[in-house]
């Protein structure tokens, strides 16, 4: 996310270098192997060991940090499975516990006892294990495999190497490739399922600042949320019961409340999600030119429809937050980093990397030509672009399309089994789940509309050549004077006559399911043109396989050159949703001439953003009674209360909800969103620019005590003071039970 012009070190944008040449704070690196970045992290004042950090042997904190749901980092701060992790990582489990009577989401919630914590099902945490280099088995089963054939190949082996290593276990594992496909790690990981929901601040705090804020510092945002793992008596994982316990974890982290200040060593544990740092110029030039509009464009429809319903009531607000919440946020991304992209030149950096790169290797006939390919390839999927970003971006975008996908493979099998009493009351148990959830989020209104003008925007951004049948069917069947009300009285048309769209109606039909009346449906038969598979092979042949697998035998090449052209330099790879850390500094930033940006937001800022009533800005009257009597408690520092703090630590998606953590291992905020001008940082790293934004965790536990009450909560932490108090506050708690 950081760059550098200089042609000598070309590759600066992408890897790091120890010493001099380049700080420590670019790299997202694996633990196992953090005992080589461990001089230059004492040279910037961490004060714990490798072991400390990753250890296999004994407790470490890696054995704090959990995967949270697959999508969000957590971190264990009690000896009784507590866990903190951001507002926006629990704001489904809150949306989807609250109602109009008892509205958590909007007002609030903290449980004074182990009985009214909530819990959440489908949510999971995992554990790491152990991490083990598997390349050579992989490799070996490799030889000879055609190039579109690696990737199932890939798969089939990963698939055995995991199954062997968990025989007898309950523990589950996974293999992934890192330096694209030049090595492959297995992951071992414990699996937990009984998670509650233990607290929440209001969104006005959880999300204050909204999507205007959003990538933005300075940023006054409360992002938290509590919940806490449970285990069966034997503390180990199990189904939810009501007799499970709070599980006791191998490391807790410790919750420090001391000062902090620019340049004090911070790290950043989790599971980032996905980076492209090798991205050539060509991926940069497409995402910029067209796959990120057209991303956005597709989002803003979805948003733009779901708000105007949301407006109208408590209700539907409700009902699509979560889903709005989660499309708005990389909505926003997507215009950050085109814009930060084109700002910092990044496709002529990566230009002038790869004439380097050339120069180098034109001794060798392999590399020599790898950016002539790349451009040819480039070349022949570029038309496509578009249309492949509409797949998944619009035409899917409406939840019953993928419900009928389901209902058709379901029903066939239904059939086929028809006398296995046990797999039809699950599978009947399946379908029922799977309309309720539909029901949760569907508005009638929202929907038809996103659905005609997702296919009108189709219409005019894809080249009519590439037009499937079933599009130039509905012009001709349905034709009403233009394409927006033709496809709007197609729209009308199906919600009137199928029964796969309206909740009731799905239901009803689910009472007693017809294969044959599915079949005849005219909301299946539009859903059965967008089976991705069957669409991209009717519409594209194999153009786009073709691309793929040219691309990752490229992306292969190149980084199998990388790595010999740097020999001797450590290099990390790509981010793949696997445990990472990353380490920097506390640090200002100045974004433009003239203006620095300090490390701290306080709640004086926060107050004086506040506008009653307003959907973003809007605060509680608990935090405005506390603040006018400046009551900070402990928790505050020179007369005010921190709010958010700023770091140099490279992240990105996945790693919301990560503690950041001082020299001694405490935890000292939640990293929760990244600034705007460095969000060209999934593919560019910039030095310059490049801050994670924290929630600071004195405002967390201020939020937790005194506008939540839950004592019980700060009595269960391990809270490090920068010098032990003379008389801790007498608190009465609630007993835990």
């Amino acid at each position: 996310m950081k760059k550098n012009r200089l042609v000598a070190v070309w590759l600066l944008a992408l890897i790091l270098f120890v010493g001099s040449i380049a700080k420590a704070d670019e790299g997202m690196w694996l633990p196992m192997l953090i005992g080589k970045n461990y001089e230059q992290m004492k040279k910037q004042g961490f004060k714990l060991t490798p072991e400390d950090l990753y250890s296999v042997n004994k407790a470490s904190i890696k054995d704090a940090i959990v995967s949270f749901g697959g999508f969000c980092t957590g971190e264990i701060v009690s000896k009784n499975g507590l866990i903190f992790t951001n507002h926006h990582c629990g704001y489904d489990a809150a949306a989807s516990n609250s109602t109009p009577e008892n509205n958590i989401l909007d007002n609030g919630f903290y449980a004074k006892s182990y009985a009214e914590e909530k819990p959440i099902p489908g949510l999971f945490v995992r554990f790491l294990v152990r991490m083990q280099d598997v390349t050579p088995q992989v490799m070996a089963g490799l030889n000879g495999v055609a190039d579109k054939d690696k990737a199932a190949k890939v798969a089939e082996i990963s698939k055995q190497i995991s199954a062997d290593i968990t025989k007898g276990t309950t523990q589950e594992a996974e293999v992934k490739d890192i330096y694209k496909a030049n090595q492959y790690l297995l992951f071992i990981y414990e699996r937990f399922t009984d998670i509650r929901l233990v607290g929440i601040p209001p969104q006005s705090i959880g999300k204050f600042g909204g999507d205007t804020d959003n990538w933005e510092w300075p940023r006054h945002t409360g992002d938290f949320s509590i919940f806490r793992v449970y285990a069966g008596a034997d503390n180990k994982a199990a189904t939810y019961a009501a007799t499970n316990k709070p599980y006791t974890p191998k490391k807790f982290l410790p919750v420090s409340i001391k000062s902090i200040k620019n340049g004090d060593f911070s790290m950043v544990y989790g599971f980032p999600g996905r980076t492209d740092r090798f991205l050539t110029s060509y991926g940069v030039q497409l995402a910029t030119e067209k796959t990120n509009p057209t991303i956005v464009k597709l989002r803003d429809i979805r948003l733009k429809a779901w708000k105007e319903e949301m407006n109208k009531s408590v209700s539907t607000r409700l009902k699509l937050s979560s889903q709005y919440a989660n499309i708005a946020n990389y909505w926003k991304y997507y215009i950050g980093q085109t814009e930060q992209l084109k700002r910092l030149k990044i496709y002529d950096e990566k230009q002038q990397q790869e004439s380097a790169f050339t120069a180098w290797a034109a001794s060798n006939p392999v590399n020599a030509g790898l950016m002539q390919e790349y451009k040819k390839a480039y070349a022949v999927y570029e038309p496509y672009a578009v249309h492949v970003t509409y797949i998944n971006e619009g035409l899917l975008a409406s939840a019953w399309i993928r419900n009928a996908f389901q209902l058709g493979s379901t029903l066939k099998m239904m059939q086929d089994k028809k006398d296995d009493v046990a797999y039809l009351k699950q599978t009947n148990q399946n379908l029922n789940n799977m309309v309720t959830k539909y029901k949760d989020t569907y508005n009638e209104l929202a929907d038809k509309k996103i659905f005609a003008k997702i296919l009108t925007s189709f219409y005019a951004d894809v080249p009519k050549s590439q037009h499937p049948k079933f599009i130039t069917s509905i012009i001709t069947d349905h034709w009403k004077g233009s394409p927006e009300a033709t496809f709007q009285n197609y729209a009308d048309s199906l919600w009137s006559n199928s029964v796969l769209i309206n909740p009731d109606k799905l239901s009803k039909f689910l009472s007693n399911p017809s294969q044959e009346a599915l079949e005849n449906d005219p909301g299946y038969k539009y859903a059965a043109n967008l089976n991705p598979p069957e669409y991209v092979k009717a519409n594209f042949g194999t153009t786009i396989s073709d691309f793929q697998a040219a691309k990752a035998r490229l992306d292969n090449l190149y980084l199998k050159a990388l790595l010999e052209k740097n020999k001797g330099m450590i290099m990390y790879p790509d981010a793949n949703s696997t445990m990472r850390i990353s380490y920097g500094q506390i640090q200002n930033y100045s974004p433009k001439d003239g203006i620095t940006y300090n490390i701290q937001t306080t709640i004086d800022g926060m107050v004086s953003k506040y506008q009653p009533g307003d959907g973003e800005f809007d605060l509680p009257k608990s935090l405005l009674t506390a603040y006018a009597k400046r009551d900070f408690r402990e928790y505050g520092e020179n007369g005010t209360l921190p709010v958010g703090f700023i770091s140099s630590n490279d992240i990105t998606g996945g790693n919301s909800g990560s503690p950041v953590i001082n020299a001694n291992g405490e935890l000292i905020g939640l990293a929760f969103d990244g600034n705007w001008e460095a969000m060209s940082g999934d593919i560019a790293f910039d030095k310059k620019y490049k801050r994670t934004i924290s929630v600071d965790a004195r405002f967390v536990l201020w939020c937790i005590d005194v506008l939540g009450g839950a004592h019980n909560i700060i009595n269960e932490l391990d809270i490090r003071r920068d010098a032990p108090m003379v008389k801790k506050p007498v608190r009465a708690a609630s007993k835990m039970k």
